[in-house]
């Protein structure tokens, strides 16, 4: 039966005091060799997958790593295999790990060759060296939280909007934390979420000439908040992130996923003390369809040699694409 919580297989390794490098299989459910592992006595968690020989990989590009230590050996339970193993080295991470664990878990059960699955996860800890890298900084910068909010406030809409149980889906639509172009997508639809405060409150930024590009999707939406931004006075970053673990709760592996792209964007518990005391109130949210005269700049348009296009609208101007919030749901329900 599948582990739902690695942090219960370390803990159980952990109370069996045996020494050295031990494993656990992390499901029996599965094809896959994937185990939880935990030394003893230096108590460095991780996770282990053990694939074929044939397979070759070079992980000498992670061997500077301060927080993770990332090994290829021979495994000596398969003798044509070898052991790819995953180790944490400060106990301090361990709850910001485990999420990273479960979400690359989650990720290539699904898959159905070995090459596959390794390929995986090692772009996967690619993506991690990032993370830990972020997480020694100072937290967001009060633009980022500002923008942050804001998906949330869209995303907790779009899951109310949408059966809980199928909660995964409604996240994976949520590629902002990718660095993607757009801050939602799904097939042949997208939204961009733009957050302003202050006396520009209808000015938005355009980041490039394909975020309002709607070229080659079906329908794009924009969706701007305008909020208020005061001290201990509305909803803080911090609120909106626990209403969304309160919604997901019962849902572990949609609790899980939400966890990976709170740690993906840069939200880590360590540092939400620094946004406690900036609260957000919502001043006005609006959804406009872009297509037609938009105001906006479209690839197909850039003459050649001009690049790192940005631009600004005023949304004042653009109310005859207001559209009401049940129609862009409509468009974008069944996920």
């Amino acid at each position: 039966m599948m582990k739902s919580d690695i942090k219960e297989i370390w803990a159980s390794i952990e109370q069996s005091n045996e020494i050295g490098l031990l494993k656990r299989l992390y499901s029996d459910d599965s094809d896959l060799y994937i185990y939880a592992v935990f030394q003893n006595p230096e108590r460095h968690c991780g996770i282990a997958l053990s694939f074929d020989k044939s397979i070759h990989i070079d992980v000498s590009s992670f061997s500077n790593l301060r927080d993770l230590q990332v090994t290829l050996t021979n495994d000596n339970s398969f003798i044509n295999n070898n052991l790819l193993i995953i180790k944490l080295l400060y106990s301090q991470s361990r709850d910001v790990f485990s999420v990273m664990c479960e979400n690359m878990i989650q990720s290539v059960l699904s898959l159905s060759s070995e090459e596959q699955v390794v390929r995986t996860i090692i772009n996967q800890l690619e993506k991690w060296q990032a993370l830990f890298e972020k997480m020694k900084g100072e937290g967001l910068t009060p633009s980022e939280q500002q923008g942050l909010y804001g998906e949330l406030h869209f995303l907790q809409k779009i899951i109310a909007k949408e059966d809980a149980v199928d909660a995964v889906d409604t996240l994976n639509t949520w590629v902002g934390t990718d660095r993607e172009v757009r801050d939602f997508q799904y097939n042949d639809w997208a939204v961009e979420v733009k957050t302003t405060a202050g006396n520009n409150h209808q000015k938005v930024s355009i980041s490039s000439e394909r975020q309002l590009d709607e070229t080659l999707l079906e329908s794009l939406f924009l969706f701007h908040l305008s909020v208020e931004a005061a001290k201990k006075n509305g909803e803080s970053l911090n609120a909106k992130v626990n209403a969304i673990k309160e919604i997901l709760q019962e849902n572990v592996p949609a609790l899980n996923l939400f966890y990976s792209k709170l740690l993906e964007v840069g939200y880590f518990e360590k540092h939400a003390y620094l946004y406690e005391s900036k609260c957000y109130q919502v001043r006005d949210e609006n959804f406009y369809k872009i297509g037609g005269n938009f105001p906006r700049i479209k690839e197909k348009e850039i003459r050649n040699g001009v690049g790192d296009v940005k631009y600004s609208i005023i949304l004042s101007q653009c109310y005859e694409y207001l559209v009401a919030e049940n129609s862009v749901f409509d468009k974008i329900s069944n996920l």
